[in-house]
């Protein structure tokens, strides 16, 4: 009997294997799909720029299977693509540069000295011949000059003599103090003036020279010190009357923490220093304004921009915390970014971002006086954040000039979408050039001033298509067609479109198209391996659920064409928070696509949601996670796992759920509690308690855990650890320097002395935080399809 039952196993066995063969021409296995992707499933076109004639384009790829990737050229008047000779490259300008007003010439850093480029006449020249190492190259004063940075000043070349002036003169450290003699000195040395005449005679003579000197040299730019401070950038205004320049300062008391690497090429262990954990002290920037023609600083004056002592609503939360009066408010932390210059004058844009992440600030400079003007205040209660708009404190967000040269156009999510927005900046008059329940991104302004070129998610959140737009609002042209993901690079001619195209079960190939509506895109590089082709990838269903409050949750659905009654089913987390997954493209997320076309050949129904903090969809859908990480991203998966069971014949005692970072996180909070959901559950490289994360993801949701412990106390795995139930596997790399291996090392002793025992950690010691080695792929995904075998079959 008992070989009777293992031979009807063994025909049905190789029966579901035949019928996978027949359907997709080729099996998978865990060691192929985890194998080096490159080898797999093909090195992938990247990097996609072109060059200044329109008439190549450049992108990294290895068709060839080399060690590693080479540049080639697509020429599009012989419509060949060829691998770019080392020659060729050398001679190519590097990725800083600047054009001259009418993109007839070009400045460029190769070698790290200057080359102007004349674009017509298709010639280059070298302008300087140093050691050093120059940045930021700039047209200015009407394209006459270059300006550049080196040796942390700002310095100016006149194109038509040749001539180099340093027009600032920054210096390290602090200014010495004069010496002063006071009391017995002073007296003695007054003293010694009124008894000897050779004294007063010398004195006399040496003030004399001073005045000659004085009179004979060209006064050198003033010096400003910048103590501990370090430049970052300096921008010389239009009319070349002022300089704008930022510094910033490591933070003071950081105390960053270590990775120890146990498998090392010496033999002994490694200590090697990493990140700080959130609530460290943050590096200080500062801007400052430096008047050419007066030779002296000015102040940039803060103090008036409107609600920069305004309090945070969760300090309610915190009575004890909260200023008893006005008198005891203070500033909040704030970063000044830009200048954006006008082109035409002395005005400039500055954008101002608050410490704590809840006020961005659009406003107008007078570099004359330091004096700032509003003209726009952006305030979340949770943070700012959405495409174009800038966080952190590193970025401006999408913000320039428009065409009349006195309004200002740039993003916001005021209407809970991030928009299109400009701004007068005499009358104060706002106005709306894109609305709807879509997003905007990398938005642009052409070069004959006409129009707007952006990116929208406008169809549908999981589709990008590329859009033209006159540049003071109107209808919408849409240029690009093919469903998915369309990442454009504009010739610099305006005249085509570089495609850098993906489906969601096709990875990304490079095309060209014509900028035009409904021009055909023609394929440039195939390249993908026979191997990888010979399995037909599935299509995910994209379908919408209802959330507990009412919510529409995008989703990836994968399906079995056989769907066993009452079957398993497994709930993929996707990680960072606010990543994008439930989209037709072909995701980040590679591995775990395929992983979910090798669950489904198994029997499995996969479920992959866009959760609540996940981008793509708004304001309120990015911040719905602010103080609660744990709450409405969760409950949107165990919404899932019910619309599972109601909709798609899965068992609700048969649904495991898995992810890595912050999918581990969810991973985790769904096991410890949730009971009875989720039977089975693997973490991966999973955030254990926030307060150990790094400052810039987690302050901008969770405040800090000094300021707002509710917040952190809510949203840590750690706290909840006694409610695990059902089947848990935690797997992490020993040198992950992001999410440490001492946050699963804390957890691990947690669950020892809580005494729990339906938990396993395995550890991969020479990984970090993204496996690389394809042997730890394939151990931890064994792992983890093994743990819903046993758990979920």
């Amino acid at each position: 009997m008992k070989k009777l039952l293992l031979f009807i196993i063994i025909l049905g066995a190789l029966s579901v294997q035949a019928q996978i063969q027949k359907n997709n021409k080729s099996v998978l296995t865990i060691e192929k799909i985890m194998q080096n992707p490159d080898h797999w499933i093909g090195t992938l076109p990247e990097r996609i720029s072109w060059d200044d004639n329109s008439s190549k384009i450049y992108f990294n790829w290895n068709p060839g299977m080399d060690t590693l990737s080479s540049l080639y050229a697509y020429n599009l008047k012989s419509r060949k693509t060829e691998k770019v000779s080392l020659e060729e490259q050398q001679n190519l300008p590097g990725r800083f540069s600047d054009y001259n007003s009418d993109n007839t010439k070009k400045v460029a850093i190769k070698n790290g000295n200057l080359y102007l480029f004349d674009l017509k006449k298709r010639t280059e020249k070298q302008l300087t011949d140093w050691l050093k190492r120059i940045s930021d190259p700039q047209f200015v004063l009407d394209d006459s000059h270059i300006s550049f940075l080196l040796d942390q000043n700002l310095f100016l070349l006149n194109l038509e003599t040749g001539v180099i002036k340093q027009i600032t003169n920054f210096s390290p450290g602090d200014e010495r103090p004069e010496r002063k003699s006071q009391g017995q000195d002073k007296w003695l040395e007054k003293q010694q003036m009124e008894l000897f005449d050779v004294l007063r005679e010398r004195e006399a003579m040496n003030n004399a020279r001073e005045r000659q000197r004085e009179k004979e040299e060209i006064p050198e730019p003033l010096k400003i010190y910048l103590g501990k401070n370090r430049l970052r950038d300096a921008s010389l205004s239009p009319t070349g009357k002022f300089v704008i320049y930022s510094t910033f300062e490591m933070p003071q008391g950081q105390k960053s923490t270590s990775v120890t690497h146990f498998v090392t090429e010496s033999g002994y262990t490694e200590e090697r220093d990493a990140r700080a954990k959130v609530g460290s002290p943050q590096a200080n920037s500062e801007m400052g304004i430096f008047d050419i023609e007066n030779n002296k600083t000015v102040k940039i004056k803060t103090d008036d921009i409107p609600g920069l002592k305004d309090l945070p609503e969760y300090l309610n939360d915190y009575p004890d915390k909260k200023a008893k009066d006005d008198a005891e408010l203070k500033n909040r932390g704030l970063s000044l970014l830009g200048p954006i210059w006008n082109p035409e004058s002395d005005k400039a844009i500055l954008v101002a971002l608050a410490a704590d992440h809840k006020d961005r600030w659009i406003l107008l400079l007078d570099p004359a006086t330091g004096e700032l003007d509003l003209l726009d205040r952006q305030h979340d209660e949770a943070w700012i954040g959405g495409p174009g708009i800038g966080s952190w404190g590193y970025s401006t967000g999408s913000i320039g000039w428009m065409p009349d040269g006195t309004s200002v156009w740039f993003q916001s999510e005021e209407s809970g979408y991030s928009q299109l927005y400009t701004v007068n900046t005499e009358t104060k008059a706002k106005k709306a050039l894109t609305s709807g329940k879509y997003e905007v991104s990398e938005a642009s302004i052409s070069n004959d001033k006409k129009y707007f070129y952006f990116v929208a998610n406008k169809v549908h959140p999981g589709v990008m298509h590329f859009y033209r737009m006159p540049v003071w609002g109107g209808e919408f042209t849409q240029i690009t067609s093919m469903e998915g993901n369309n990442e454009v690079t504009l010739s610099p001619d305006e005249k085509y479109l570089a495609i850098r195209y993906s489906y969601a079960n096709k990875p990304w190939e490079l095309y060209l198209q014509e900028n035009k509506p409904g021009a055909e895109a023609t394929q440039i590089t195939q390249s993908t391996t026979d191997d990888f082709n010979a399995y037909s990838w599935r299509v995910p269903e994209f379908i919408t659920f209802s959330a507990e409050d009412g919510a529409e949750v995008y989703a990836r659905l994968y399906r079995p064409e056989n769907i066993e009654k009452n079957g398993p089913a497994v709930v993929f987390v996707h990680g960072a928070g606010y990543l994008q997954n439930a989209h037709k493209w072909w995701s980040s997320y590679f591995r775990e696509f395929m992983f979910h076309n090798f669950l489904v050949d198994n029997g499995y129904t996969v479920l992959d949601i866009d959760y609540r903090g996940s981008s793509g969809y708004g304001r309120d859908w990015r911040t719905g996670i602010y103080r609660h990480m744990g709450g409405k991203d969760l409950s949107d998966h165990v919404d899932g796992a019910k619309m599972l069971v109601e909709k798609y014949n899965v068992s609700p005692d048969r649904i495991g759920i898995y992810g890595g970072s912050y999918g581990g996180f969810i991973t985790l909070m769904a096991m410890f509690t949730e009971p009875g959901v989720f039977a089975a559950g693997a973490g991966l490289r999973s955030v254990t308690d926030w307060a150990h994360y790094n400052h810039g993801y987690t302050a901008n949701i969770l405040n800090t855990p000094v300021e707002d412990s509710i917040a952190y106390r809510q949203s840590s795995p750690i706290y909840f650890a006694e409610g695990l139930e059902g089947a848990l596997l935690m797997c992490h790399g020993m040198v992950d320097d992001n999410v440490q291996f001492q946050d699963i090392v804390r957890l691990s002793q947690r669950l020892i002395e809580l005494g729990k025992e339906n938990w396993e950690l395995a550890v991969y010691p020479v990984e970090a935080h993204g496996f690389v080695e394809p042997s730890s792929w394939t151990d931890e995904y064994k792992r983890i399809f093994n743990l819903f075998e046993e758990n979920l079959k």
